[in-house]
């Protein structure tokens, strides 16, 4: 059935609380009516640039209200927008428009060049467009701005069913090819509604748009619920911990999503103790298990901190930690949010038993409808009802979920399985440990050995005899890494998440 009357997904949420601040940027603030013409006008921009129903519009760029913008603009259309992961680089970001077949293309003010250099690479991509004007190349670019102004703001509602394409959001290729995840209005529907109720958004809720909008749970983890809401989207550019601390106090933040290398940065700010955090009520984590340690520097803050566990595919959350469970489960993702179940499958598809490590499947309405153009692939992830994560995880008596790695991570020691994540705890519970990684990597003896890769903590001494040491108290010993190597820093994709396959490439090519 499709909604006649009813609007897509992104124009229903737009009606609600016309005079209240939907969008905060860089010193100007929007109402939600103001919001919802600028959509009206860029749904019309883009109609004038020759877009319909299904076709596809990318975006790339730092945090900016263009974002959220012709995101909507694209549902009004009965369009599909692709987010476009800021730091590919020319022959990255080429692959993901000629595989979504985007037609045009909005970017940001630091991404002039690169249209430059994609321009004569593309021949479907018709329009180019700067949603600022560029620091640097762009000149060919058609302005943002101006086609706004021109763009009529009647509202062109094209009716849309919830099975629909939304949006193809990208995963971050760090395994081969980057694959399209499709999810569909009824997938961003119902993790709105998931999110709402997992982590209780008020009306007014001022909500931190912290990570990047071209990853998942930058846009979907607390911005799309508080604007569903009725609230407000506190954009910034891109993170800087002093910067964004001075945002929170200043714009009396109510909540956001980040990682856990986030928070650390934050913390570890001079001005954090001093900067005024009372409006900051809950903080949702994601991307690697929350540090006790972590967790006890922001809530000494009076900060309360939800662990949560998703991805891409499920628009993204799958699970959540109550704060009131923070210290007594801590390293726990929590439990299934409401309209969403979760099981852990022994590799013969039965059910795993209490705290027996398998793999972890997610089934509900926000799972998404597939991967773009890979029928091979969706169907190897997407069986019986359920989506295959492939990550390694186990259910404790109470049903609260760990989550112990990717199944891809766990190094293979002497027949003994070792879970990179498990090992990482142990060493940033360490005083001179500020980050790590751990990977395996080729042994003669036992086949393959864990690698730790760690920066230090200011003044700390690189002593890897010590760091070994230390973690022989809490660890067995096959989980201690056999070796450990210093870096000054770990590289990391945009959402602070460590890339892994670097590290390999380095310690072990």
């Amino acid at each position: 059935m499709r909604n006649e009357g009813i609007g897509s997904w992104p124009e229903r949420r737009l009606r609600s609380s016309p005079d209240r601040d939907a969008i905060w940027f860089e010193g100007v603030t929007t109402s939600h009516a103001g919001f919802a013409e600028r959509v009206r006008r860029a749904a019309g921009a883009l109609a004038a640039l020759g877009v319909r129903a299904g076709e596809r519009v990318a975006w790339t760029g730092g945090n900016h209200p263009s974002a959220l913008e012709t995101l909507y603009a694209c549902g009004q259309l009965g369009a599909v927008w692709v987010p476009v992961n800021a730091r590919l680089t020319v022959p990255e970001a080429q692959y993901v428009l000629e595989h979504s077949g985007a037609s045009v293309l909005v970017h940001g003010r630091d991404h002039g060049e690169l249209a430059d250099a994609l321009r004569d690479r593309l021949a479907g991509v018709r329009a180019f467009v700067a949603a600022e004007p560029p620091v640097a190349g762009g000149a060919d670019s058609l302005p943002y701005e101006e086609l706004l102004a021109e763009g009529p703001p009647e509202a062109r509602d094209e009716p849309v069913a919830l099975e629909d394409p939304c949006l193809v959001m990208y995963t971050s290729g760090t395994t081969g090819r980057p694959k399209g995840a499709v999810l569909t209005h009824g997938n961003m529907t119902w993790n709105a509604t998931n999110q709402l109720l997992g982590m209780d958004l008020a009306a007014d809720e001022r909500t931190l748009a912290l990570a990047p909008l071209f990853h998942i749970g930058g846009l979907n983890g607390t911005v799309n619920p508080t604007l569903l809401r009725g609230g407000c989207a506190v954009v910034v550019r891109r993170f800087d911990p002093a910067e964004t601390l001075q945002v929170i106090e200043e714009q009396r933040v109510n909540s956001f999503f980040a990682v856990p290398t986030m928070l650390d940065a934050m913390s570890r700010e001079p001005g954090f103790a001093t900067r005024d955090l009372t409006a900051l009520r809950t903080i949702g984590a994601a991307g690697a298990a929350v540090p006790l340690p972590t967790l006890r520097t922001w809530l000494d803050r009076g900060v309360t901190m939800q662990q949560c566990y998703g991805m891409t595919e499920a628009a993204p959350g799958c699970t959540v930690l109550d704060p009131a469970d923070a210290e007594r489960k801590v390293g726990s993702a929590g439990k299934p949010l409401f309209f969403t179940d979760l099981r852990v499958l022994r590799p013969d598809g039965t059910d795993a038993g209490v705290d027996e490590v398998g793999e972890v499947v997610v089934s509900g309405p926000n799972v998404m409808a597939g991967y773009w153009e890979d029928p091979e692939q969706t169907a190897a992830v997407l069986r019986d009802g359920w989506y295959h994560t492939g990550d390694a995880g186990s259910l404790d008596a109470e049903g609260y979920l760990y989550i112990r790695d990717r199944y891809k991570d766990m190094i293979i020691s002497g027949g003994e399985n070792v879970y990179p994540a498990e090992v990482e705890s142990a060493l940033l519970e360490l005083p001179g440990v500020l980050e790590a990684a751990v990977i395996g990597v080729p042994d003669e003896r036992w086949g393959e050995v864990g690698l730790a890769v760690v920066v230090p903590a200011p003044g700390a001494p690189e002593d890897p005899d010590g760091v070994r040491a230390a973690l022989r108290e809490r660890l067995a010993g096959f989980k201690v890494p056999r070796h450990v190597e210093f870096v000054d820093e770990l590289p990391k994709t945009a959402t602070g998440k460590i890339r892994k396959p670097d590290l390999r490439s380095r310690f072990t090519g």
